[in-house]
């Protein structure tokens, strides 16, 4: 159940849907999910690939592929898109954003309102805050077509008409989360920084019951 003026989900246990749930990220979304009693479904590609998942529903197939992602979306409440893709130097990348348009088509189908998609600093206003090495190397010499593409992928969700908030992480380790971040959306005297998996996972879920940040798309770190 959802709170029509803000998008926050409002039901004692949250059912949603987390896709890239094998991911790093993804995993501990699923996870801290589950231990919050959550009910937990996890779109994955095979099951060989949800090793370590138990406790989610699982759904096997492709997050571009529509009928699966509406059969996927059926019962729930609201979605995580902790969606990723390697590096690209070379190859142009398109899965982000065509598998956010059809998650977004599908939701609408579905009349599931909640969206909390991860995308990563360097999208949007955010790029150009990623330090030395992430703006002067890393960004244009492995990420500048992935983050096409999640440039893409953000634009649909802004223009989805649903309830959503983008999170943007700095640069993710996988450090113990130390449970305090800050979320900033001011980036002028912001270079660099980082953050654990795990706290980007607290945030992320901490979004389907508050609507601080709806509509918005803070770049969070520590």
């Amino acid at each position: 159940m959802q709170n029509s003026e803000t998008g926050t989900v409002r039901s004692a246990a949250p059912r949603i849907l987390v896709l890239g749930a094998t991911g790093g990220t993804g995993r501990l979304i699923v996870r801290q999910a589950l231990d919050r009693g959550y009910d937990v479904a996890a779109l994955v590609r095979s099951p060989e690939k949800a090793a370590g998942l138990d406790g989610a529903t699982l759904i096997v197939g492709d997050a571009r592929d529509g009928t699966v992602l509406r059969r996927a979306l059926q019962g729930r409440d609201a979605v995580v898109s902790a969606l990723g893709t390697p590096a690209s130097p070379f190859r142009g990348v398109t899965l982000l954003s065509s598998a956010t348009r059809a998650l977004v088509d599908a939701m609408k189908a579905e009349r599931v309102g909640r969206l909390v998609a991860i995308t990563g600093i360097g999208a949007g206003d955010s790029a150009g805050h990623g330090g030395f090495l992430f703006d002067s190397l890393i960004f244009p010499l492995l990420l500048r077509k992935v983050y096409a593409d999640k440039n893409r992928q953000e634009a649909v969700v802004r223009e989805s008409g649903l309830d959503w908030v983008l999170v943007r992480p700095s640069v993710l380790n996988d450090k113990p989360g130390r449970g305090t971040i800050r979320a900033l959306t001011d980036l002028s005297d912001f270079r660099g920084g980082t953050i654990a998996r795990a706290d980007v996972a607290r945030f992320v879920l901490d979004q389907l019951r508050d609507g601080t940040w709806t509509h918005r798309a803070p770049l969070i770190t520590w």
